[in-house]
């Protein structure tokens, strides 16, 4: 009688195990990969020079996965070990809370989840199972503890002093990386207006109005209806403008994009993704499109992955990054790899310096190259983290 009441809850133990224990990180090394092409050879001044850039990446989705960032990791894109390799200056981290089954470019319900199993498998805190607000804050959680076990390798910044601090200690040599939180898509407020204001009192400060389906606050990219800004959206980019949190365009509506671009009063952001001029696909910004964010100030992060440039070269990222510089000018460019964000990539964050080489092997000159892998992310990001009232907007 005991055998026969041990034996499956023997095998059931077993399947908990390999479900909780096993599943996770086998589900991130299928979906984050390196595509084991070479790079391209690195010469002695593409080194140089990097070496001496203050490099920003506008989004990627390392939190989303259970591993230590402060540890050197076996699968993924990013650590910060790599961080430091790859002399990234300072790197914004996303929290991904939902995503559809069959996820796709070309239209997504937003009736299923893939993230629940995933969180539910990782063994996070059980107010995260049900609440997509308590994903974001338990994502801030989580970087807010790498910070302070990292012996200050690892910076938070949600300010522009916290920013000039970081950016002038790594000036000397001797600076940590930096981090800040974004949000991917706004259905991690659940609908209510009051839930900005605590993930802005976490430390987010930019947001995706939406990701890969169409929610409360505006349509996507790859929705089904691709509907514009909602009622409610407006309410929310107002507050955002007001608290000092960017908006990030990435997989909004290209209806979205025409309604919110004219009427923003500060600079936005595409944080991810590509050009149509260099790779068609739903997912990248028309030439219209990419003016349009130059009106406002804003820049464009260029992806490292396919759905993004059609390749994963470091080369098909330079072309997409020249077309933004001969189209509207240098300073609309930047970096935005979407690493660790179920992509395929031919280089993982420690070989930035193939982005660099690859920039002058399409004759950028070094002062444009620190625009890009930088500079312009720094000049938007300081202005748009400054909480500003009506009085004070321009």
């Amino acid at each position: 009688m005991r055998k026969r009441v041990w034996m499956p809850l023997a095998a059931l133990a077993l399947g908990a195990v390999g479900f909780f224990g096993v599943a996770p990180g086998y589900l991130e090394a299928s979906m984050n990969k390196i595509d084991g092409q070479p790079g391209i050879p690195v010469s002695a001044e593409a080194k140089a020079l990097h070496a001496t850039l203050q490099i920003v990446d506008l989004h990627s989705d390392t939190l989303m996965w259970r591993r230590d960032l402060l540890k050197a990791a076996d699968r993924g894109h990013e650590d910060l070990p790599r961080l430091q390799a790859g002399n990234v200056a300072l790197q914004l981290f996303s929290s991904v809370t939902k995503t559809p089954r069959g996820q796709n470019y070309d239209g997504n319900s937003g009736d299923t989840d893939n993230i629940t199993p995933l969180v539910i498998a990782q063994l996070q805190p059980v107010r995260t199972w049900f609440s997509l607000t308590e994903r974001s804050l338990y994502h801030g959680q989580k970087l807010d503890r790498a910070v302070a076990n990292s012996d200050g390798k690892l910076a938070k910044v949600n300010d522009p002093a916290s920013l000039d601090a970081l950016l002038a200690a790594r000036q000397s040599g001797k600076g940590p990386v930096g981090a800040m939180l974004t949000i991917e898509g706004l259905q991690s407020l659940e609908g209510k207006l009051e839930n900005l204001d605590k993930l802005h009192a976490a430390g987010f400060r930019m947001a995706g109005l939406a990701h890969f389906f169409d929610n409360d606050v505006a349509g996507s990219m790859h929705g089904v209806k691709k509907g514009g800004i909602t009622p409610l959206g407006w309410q929310v980019v107002a507050r955002m403008e007001e608290l000092g949190m960017i908006v990030d365009i990435a997989h909004l509506s290209h209806q979205g994009l025409a309604e919110l671009l004219p009427k923003v009063r500060r600079p936005v952001v595409s944080s991810h993704g590509g050009v149509q001029a260099t790779c068609k696909t739903n997912r990248n910004l028309s030439d219209d499109e990419i003016r349009a964010v130059a009106r406002t100030g804003g820049i464009i992060g260029i992806g490292y992955w396919d759905g993004a440039i059609c390749d994963t070269s470091p080369r098909a990222a330079a072309k997409a990054m020249k077309h933004v510089r001969d189209l509207v000018g240098i300073g609309h460019v930047a970096l935005g790899s979407d690493y660790d964000g179920a992509t395929t990539v031919r280089f993982d964050t420690s070989q930035l310096v193939q982005v660099t080489q690859a920039l002058l092997d399409e004759g950028f000159t070094p002062d444009e190259i620190r625009a890009v892998m930088g500079g312009n992310a720094q000049r938007v990001i300081r202005a748009g983290i400054m909480p500003l009232n009506e009085t004070t907007l321009p």
